[in-house]
């Protein structure tokens, strides 16, 4: 047993495909094929399941699968920190809330890649229910999210910074210059909402229904930057975290209704498997996400 075949494993256990496994990792069909069946005579047992065109992973394979992960991450450990480096370098890949990438993140990343040139940034967007799975199956390396908090004791928050979830309007809109709006208010006029699964929604739809209150959804979509144009444009009432509107806030094509009532807290985290060996390319990181941190 080795390494390369411990890889190999790895990855077909995410393409379940002996064809797309050799394309991935640069290798004739033919070589992947040995090194399971080298793996599954040196272990005594079936690794996958052959049916037909379709392969799955036995009792067997599944027991081996963490202990694959840990292996590999454990040379990939060795590699970064034994050798003598000036700078992290391999790959991070990098799960993000497509809310997050409309103003610091990709000055962060920028950043980033200036310090740490030898470092390969492979980015993911992810969404609230699916990102605890693509950590546990090592696919991602962390998560930058924004939500409301997170909690899991399988993972770790290293970082999380308080976040503002707002009602944005243009400044025609005829509530842009009440001096306290409440959902009475807005439920007289369109809304432009995120779509049905997201929890910002969720919570403004559920704070609404609790007073007895309908609302006319206007636009739903996934896109924070058309919710912005229908809302600049006049056509309803945005409600999206402000970091996504820093721009239209500054310019004042939109404006914050002065809101008074139930509060939406929300974060922005960084989340981590619990058991994710820590490598240099990884605290990079989080050293200028701090940083961004400490000086919005």
């Amino acid at each position: 047993m080795n390494i390369k075949q411990l890889h190999t494993f790895l990855v077909l256990t995410e393409k379940m495909n002996f064809t797309e496994t050799a394309l991935q990792i640069g290798y004739a069909q033919s070589t992947i094929t040995t090194q399971i069946k080298l793996l599954e005579e040196e272990l005594g047992t079936p690794l996958f399941e052959r049916l037909g065109k379709t392969i799955v992973l036995t009792a067997s394979g599944q027991r081996l699968l963490p202990y694959a992960k840990d292996m590999v991450q454990l040379e990939h450990k060795i590699i970064s920190h034994v050798p003598e480096s000036e700078s992290p370098s391999g790959t991070l890949k990098i799960g993000v809330a497509e809310s997050l990438c409309y103003t610091k993140f990709p000055k962060l990343l920028q950043d980033y890649k200036s310090l740490y040139p030898k470092v390969d940034i492979q980015l993911k967007f992810i969404n609230h229910t699916t990102f605890p799975q693509l950590l546990q199956e090592g696919l991602l390396d962390f998560v930058y999210t924004i939500n409301t908090a997170y909690k899991d004791d399988n993972f770790l928050i290293p970082y999380s910074q308080p976040e503002s979830l707002d009602f944005l309007v243009s400044p025609n809109h005829p509530l842009s210059q009440c001096k306290m709006v409440v959902e009475e208010d807005i439920a007289k006029y369109p809304l432009l909402l995120t779509d049905a699964n997201c929890n910002f929604r969720i919570m403004l739809l559920s704070d609404l229904a609790r007073k007895g209150l309908t609302c006319k959804i206007a636009l739903e979509t996934s896109s924070k930057e058309i919710l912005k144009q229908f809302a600049a444009n006049g056509h309803g009432i945005a409600f999206i975290p402000s970091i996504t509107a820093q721009n239209e806030l500054a310019d004042h094509s939109l404006v914050k209704l002065k809101w008074g009532g139930m509060q939406f807290p929300i974060m922005s985290q960084i989340i981590i498997h619990k058991n994710k060996l820590i490598m240099p390319e990884i605290e990079a990181f989080w050293h200028i996400y701090e940083t961004y941190s400490q000086n919005p």
